[in-house]
């Protein structure tokens, strides 16, 4: 199991390229990480939800997601609730002190699912969440220690160097343990180093005096690495607003957007310049506004409206712009949202933006599913997945955006200005990119194919593993736990 000091230390990327360097090596290996707190999901071909992450970690290992690989899912709608998602399927919403009432459930869920996978795998990397140290969590704790002393399963600890701090993160993680919790960590690993190691290796010497552990190898920052993001937003292009770009994209940082992985392929277009725009800031002149998608439309509706966006798209439509609407940005898009149930908030409805004759509901039946077929543009190629508990009915389906091998999805406006689309991962597939991009304005888009870099990125983790940690050892933790 691979936990980390903080969140953002680096568990993901870590546990992504032990993945493929063991799979590299002939290992039957699969992920895990028993209880992830995201907002960006993905869909396994079963019709499950599960983190991102965890999707791109079966990639990792030549597999098909499953929802074994994260049987628990918290997808927060508010500061204080989240929607609890178990095996796949959503169970309810709970504020956190529920959610401790529910947790016993949820252990067994935990637990099936790794004695699933450990019986069809020779090994099975685990994903611990935050970090270990999070006192206040630890009573039911079912994401790290809780889950290891549950399984008896050895625990690397890697903490991220870029912080600063690092020795005091492993150290003072180490004092926060009990001493069965602290002897399950077997070792250590330090991330995003740069600069020479030389002047690091005294206090590597320090922390193995200190603490009698050893440090397993330290991981080099990778320069421009990309791997689809578990939750945190990613600001801006790698080129970080580009000046010779050719198409300027933007899109509002919503208090609760989702699935903002979508971005991805448009963040690395070498002709595009990407960017979200935050709280307290008016979107500047764009060829394409994105509206994403949202785990509380309504609430992020509201948001937009007293961000003054609601009279800035207006203005960007009547100086010829291209508005494009994703999932919970498409239903922002129609004539009103009701969410009768309360599914993401207090029950009631809202007035849309009115820019499509259509209205959505909320139901409580999630849509869930991979979806392929082709854009009313050029009749391009699209594949991606739909997540959304709304259903939408109007006169403005009738023009759909995508024809669906399960049938007609989204909308387009009559001058065609305007479009929406269920489709997440909507950008991934190269022909579908290039027609978006042609038409919102850039004349001669490049093919790219974000997959491709994915591909790339989980290599390039794979690789600094193999050079810069101790794979024998690693390896002998496994094989002590096949014994």
């Amino acid at each position: 199991m691979i936990q980390g000091t903080t969140s953002d230390a680096g568990k993901s990327t870590l546990v992504t390229g032990l993945c493929r360097a063991l799979y590299r090596r002939g290992f039957r290996v699969a992920p895990f990480k028993p209880q992830n707190m995201a907002l960006n999901s993905a869909v396994t071909p079963q019709g499950g939800e599960i983190g991102r992450a965890q999707a791109v970690q079966a990639q990792a290992c030549g597999l098909p997601p499953h929802t074994d690989m994260n049987p628990v899912l918290l997808k927060p709608y508010a500061d204080c609730g989240s929607q609890v998602i178990i095996h796949g399927r959503a169970v309810g919403n709970m504020d956190a002190r529920r959610y401790q009432e529910f947790k016993p459930r949820a252990l067994s869920a935990v637990l099936d699912s790794h004695a699933r996978l450990t019986r069809q795998f020779q090994a099975v990397i685990v994903e611990g969440a935050g970090s270990p140290a999070e006192i206040n969590l630890r009573m039911g704790d079912i994401a790290n220690m809780g889950f290891a002393e549950a399984v008896d399963c050895p625990v690397l600890l890697i903490a991220d160097i870029d912080r600063g701090g690092v020795f005091a993160h492993l150290v003072g993680t180490l004092e926060l343990l009990s001493d069965s919790e602290r002897e399950r960590i077997r070792g250590f690993v330090i991330n995003r180093f740069r600069g020479d190691i030389g002047l690091l290796r005294p206090g590597i010497e320090w922390l193995e005096r200190r603490t009698g552990k050893p440090v397993l190898g330290v991981l080099p920052h990778l320069d421009g690495l990309y791997l689809d993001a578990e939750d945190a937003l990613v600001q801006s292009s790698p080129a970080a607003h580009r000046k010779d770009a050719q198409l300027r994209v933007i899109a509002p940082q919503l208090p609760r957007v989702s699935n903002h992985t979508d971005f991805d392929a448009l963040r690395m277009h070498p002709q595009v310049d990407f960017h979200f725009v935050g709280t307290g800031t008016l979107p500047p002149p764009t060829d394409l506004l994105i509206l994403p998608g949202s785990k509380n439309v309504r609430g992020d509706l509201a948001w937009l409206r007293g961000e003054g966006w609601e009279g800035a798209i207006r203005r960007h439509l009547r100086y010829g712009g291209k508005l494009l609407g994703l999932c919970g940005g498409f239903q922002m898009l129609g004539r009103a949202i009701h969410d009768p149930l309360g599914l993401e908030g207090p029950p009631g409805s809202s007035p849309g933006l009115e820019l499509l004759d259509f209205e959505t509901t909320l139901e409580r039946e999630k849509q869930l599913c991979n979806v392929s077929g082709t854009l009313f543009l050029d009749r391009a190629k699209v594949k991606g997945y739909e997540i959304h508990a709304g259903v939408s009915r109007g006169p403005a389906l009738e023009r759909p955006a995508c024809r669906l091998e399960r049938g007609p999805d989204g909308a387009v406006s009559d001058d065609g200005q305007i479009l929406g689309t269920y489709v997440h991962g909507l950008f991934d597939e190269p022909e579908a990119l290039t027609a978006l991009l042609h038409w919102a304005g850039l004349p001669q888009p490049r093919m790219f194919e974000v997959g491709r870099e994915r591909e790339r990125g989980i290599d390039r983790v794979a690789d600094a593993v193999e050079t810069e940690l101790d794979m024998e050892m690693i390896i002998g933790l496994l094989t002590e736990q096949l014994r």
